[in-house]
């Protein structure tokens, strides 16, 4: 389920800030004043941070395997398979 390492403890503040770790700011190569894309799954009560350049990477990539099984699709179908 989980495959990432636990790395601290954040508090969060008076107006729901919280402070990222600094070796998860270092991995992560954050840097003041980047932006970050935060997921969030109430199921599992997880809230998960991407930065945003790697997280928009991660659509154009799955966008283009998604349009070329589309294809594949589509060219199955009218193949008769």
């Amino acid at each position: 389920m989980f495959k990432g390492k636990i790395s601290g403890v954040a508090t969060v503040g008076e107006r729901g800030q919280i402070v990222i770790p600094a070796d998860v700011r270092k991995a992560l190569k954050v840097q003041p004043g980047d932006k970050l894309i935060v997921l969030f799954n109430p199921d599992r009560k997880i809230v998960g941070l991407s930065p945003e350049d790697d997280f928009s990477r991660f659509l154009k990539q799955a966008s283009k395997f998604v349009s070329q099984l589309e294809k594949k699709v589509s060219k199955n179908k009218h193949s008769g398979r």
